[in-house]
């Protein structure tokens, strides 16, 4: 067991920023009074890693060609179940991913990653805020929590300035507005990332899952043209009241800027809706037979069913002998106890007022 707890954590995640980055995301950004000194614990560990960071981008460029097949990425809002499925499919050891370690300290995963990730192990929380999921060091994770400490070019920037969340929405989720500098960033980090996980972990094909690349898929096939895409999605009723649960819950550890529950239900609301409409107008560009749409309800019934089903409308070979792995992950979380809501009449008229596409497109109806 780890032995901070998210809610009492005295630093944020831009401990593991280079200083360009932490120096760009928070210069000229207000900082409010009670976070502030949050705020300098977290530079003063930055700025004391910061040389490892450096040996690491040394040991970067020194780095072999890595050997990469085409990725698969898992896409859907956030609570739409994609890290049930993304642990589920991670069960087929030709997948590498972004581990949980890799996230917080994406630069240290070169030279000194042995001693950092020990460290690691010790302090970090050992559950997920809010539905109590199991963290790890080496447990998979969306790779925007890496990105973020990257470049400063990341939606994941409104978890520590929320006040802008609708600024980093449009140009770091949608790429709305993006300039080509900052897209050829995103584009060189993610691929950095992908392959440095590769290299560790010894793979040749990548298994993603960050709901934020719902937003970029034009961008993705731009570098990965024979990518594999998993949308998901799951009852809006049920995805309103977890996001929100969710994002109030990590907001406390890494925030340093407040925001009422009312602001963020409206950026969580504005969202969800634009996020719907970017992927809507962009699946169109994938190749036939390199998507599948799913919908958690589905796969959380048969989950080893429609991983099957998915390897085979994607036609991706092997999965009998991925299957064991996968059941391995799915018997041993059979006691694991979700979060069950009871919609408010609120909630159940923001969502019908705001998200009627998505009930209407996907049939979800109380």
């Amino acid at each position: 067991m780890g032995l901070l707890k998210f809610e009492t954590l005295p630093v944020n995640t831009l401990v593991g920023a280079d200083r360009a980055t932490f120096d760009k995301v928070c210069n000229g950004v207000r900082i409010d009074p009670e976070f502030r000194g949050r705020f300098r614990t977290t530079k003063c560990i930055e700025r004391i890693l910061d040389p490892v960071y450096r040996i690491n981008g040394r040991h970067w460029e020194k780095l072999p060609e890595i050997k990469m097949e085409a990725p698969v990425f898992i896409l859907g809002h956030w609570r739409s179940g994609t890290t049930f499925v993304h642990n589920v499919l991670s069960g087929d050891s030709r997948y590498g991913y972004c581990t949980t370690y890799q996230t917080v300290f994406p630069h240290i995963m070169l030279w000194g990653y042995g001693f950092f990730r020990a460290c690691t192990k010790v302090l970090m929380p050992s559950h997920r805020p809010t539905d109590s999921v199991e963290l790890g060091p080496d447990l998979p994770q969306e790779e925007e929590f890496a990105l973020v400490n990257m470049m400063p070019y990341s939606f994941y920037n409104f978890w520590f300035f929320p006040q802008l969340t609708g600024i980093y929405r449009e140009r770091y989720l949608l790429f709305n507005g993006i300039t080509d500098k900052e897209k050829e960033t995103f584009k060189y980090n993610l691929d950095k990332l992908i392959r440095i996980s590769l290299y560790r972990q010894g793979k040749s094909v990548y298994l993603s899952k960050n709901p934020p690349h719902t937003g970029r898929i034009s961008t993705l096939l731009e570098m990965y043209p024979d990518a594999k895409f998993i949308y998901l999605v799951r009852n809006p009723y049920t995805v309103f009241e977890s996001t929100r649960s969710f994002f109030r819950n990590i907001l406390q550890s890494l925030q340093l800027q407040k925001i009422s529950d009312r602001q963020l239900e409206e950026e969580i609301i504005v969202t969800y809706s634009e996020l719907f409409d970017k992927y809507e107008s962009e699946k169109g560009l994938i190749p036939e037979g390199n998507l599948v749409e799913v919908r958690f309800e589905d796969f959380e019934k048969d989950p080893l069913g429609m991983a099957q089903e998915i390897y085979g409308r994607l036609s991706v070979s092997g999965f009998e002998n991925a299957r064991s792995g996968m059941e391995k992950y799915v018997l041993g979380h059979k006691s694991f106890k979700k979060n069950r809501y009871n919609y408010s009449e609120r909630t159940v008229r923001l969502v019908e007022q705001n998200w009627n596409k998505a009930l209407e497109k996907w049939d979800y109806r109380l």
